[in-house]
């Protein structure tokens, strides 16, 4: 069998091998260690929080730590503090000037944006470990237990919970440097993951138990997930296209042995980041209720809904507005323009220099009105798979982030792989003319 043959191969490759396995070892440290549940707390009372992160926004915060939220393990806080600082970094080097030339230092610039995102990650934690550790002690007293007394909890806690999200951002580099794939995008897809086989059990109790329905109705569940996942995996990888009438350009003159290329344009250029903008301010609701809508106005109870109308409504809004501004701040139409015309390019009928800027411009918006739509459907496709009765947390890889970056890391990853083996003359994981296609951009890690 060819998939057979295929893993003979890979492992035929040393390197290959060897990074395989560096990737695996660290996954199962990471897997580990969010089980290693904070010094002090009983883990049988813990049940009151993973009874409010089995459902709604929280169980999105759980499954992105793959779980450790809802233990109160040392990994609780996972590598979202992480992500958020990287995502501040960037936006800083698109309005601030400093930031703006220190992008343009290359490599030693490289370097202090990465190392103003690691201090800005600790400042995160401390602000956020607290405010875990406040949620925590709510959730044990309504089962009758309680945190250790004293400041030397809290502040002990507080250090264990920030060294534990930075040992996590430590093996996502190590996972990058010396593994396959993109670490950071690998330790979010494995917790991801980490939550599908109790999900599925769920599901399939929920379904049996059930009288109307009952198995064929599972059977039909694993079937439409089956379509979304490959309707998703067809259409992330038809984003990196766009029609050759709105790409094609001219290098050099044609009569004189010029050579036809196109424009880098993608009908999705913004990924999956317009979801976690969206989201991030999604949650400020729930957050400014202490995690809890008992005793909350309507407005707010109607945002702290994420099944509910208005919630999805907005939410679908903001993610088609964010997907515009983040492809209006890491596209810049007047800069390809400039390159084109110092590479001797133009686009046919087209005027080189402002009038080239206005057009890549105005076909940005309309291919980027599609991609937005395809965003905005996505992430609320977990919400209206619980709307028609799925369990919260199955419903949940249906689409939204979760389903975005698993469909991305795997295709990230085989792309690898398949490189590594046609760089040595073995066949590709797929037949020949069909090549995994990854994902491009500075922001392929989310």
């Amino acid at each position: 069998m060819k998939f057979i043959e295929t893993l003979k191969n890979i492992w035929r490759i040393e390197s290959l091998r060897t990074k395989i396995l560096i990737t695996t070892l660290f996954i199962l440290i990471y897997r580990f260690g969010s089980f290693i549940v904070l010094p002090g707390i009983n883990p049988e009372s813990l049940t009151a929080l993973q009874n409010q992160t089995s459902g709604g926004l929280m169980s999105l915060l759980d499954m992105f730590s793959g779980g450790a939220f809802s233990n109160a393990s040392i990994f609780a806080l996972g590598i979202m503090p992480y992500i958020s600082a990287s995502i501040v970094i960037q936006l800083l080097t698109i309005a601030i000037p400093y930031f703006q030339k220190m992008q343009r230092e290359g490599e030693s610039g490289r370097r202090k944006m990465n190392q103003l995102t690691r201090y800005l990650t600790v400042f995160i934690l401390l602000l956020q470990g607290p405010a875990y550790l406040v949620n925590l002690s709510v959730q044990l007293r309504s089962v009758g237990a309680a945190l250790p007394e004293g400041i030397w909890f809290t502040v002990s806690s507080t250090i264990l919970l920030c060294a534990g999200s930075m040992f996590v951002m430590w093996l996502g580099e190590r996972m990058t440097d010396k593994g396959i794939g993109n670490g950071i995008s690998m330790i979010i897809m494995i917790g991801i993951i980490a939550r599908f086989p109790s999900a599925i059990i769920q599901e399939f109790i929920s379904r049996t138990e059930d009288a109307s329905g009952g198995l064929v109705m599972f059977l039909a569940e694993i079937t439409l997930l089956l379509v979304v996942i490959g309707a998703t995996i067809a259409l992330v990888q038809a984003t990196r296209k766009i029609p050759v009438q709105y790409a094609k350009r001219i290098v050099g003159n044609k009569q004189y042995g010029g050579v036809r290329q196109y424009i880098p344009l993608k009908v999705n250029a913004a990924g999956v980041m317009p979801i976690i903008f969206a989201q991030a301010i999604m949650m400020i609701p729930i957050m400014l209720m202490g995690f809890n809508s008992e005793g909350a106005n309507a407005f707010m109870r109607a945002f702290a809904d994420n099944n509910g109308f208005w919630y999805n409504l907005v939410f679908a809004i903001m993610i088609i507005a964010f997907t515009y501004f983040y492809t209006a701040i890491t596209i810049n139409p007047t800069q390809m323009a400039e390159q084109m015309k110092l590479n001797n390019g133009f686009i046919p009928g087209i005027k080189p220099g402002k009038k080239t800027a206005e057009y890549i411009d105005v076909i940005m918006s309309r291919i980027t009105l599609p991609g937005s739509f395809f965003l905005a459907l996505v992430a609320i496709m977990p919400s209206l798979a619980s709307i028609a009765g799925v369990t919260n947390g199955f419903a949940q890889f249906y689409g939204g982030t979760s389903l975005l970056i698993l469909v991305g890391v795997v295709l990230d990853t085989l792309q690898q792989i398949e490189s590594e083996l046609l760089m040595r003359h073995y066949d590709g994981l797929m037949e020949s003319g069909h090549r995994i296609k990854g994902r491009t951009g500075s922001m392929a890690a989310y």
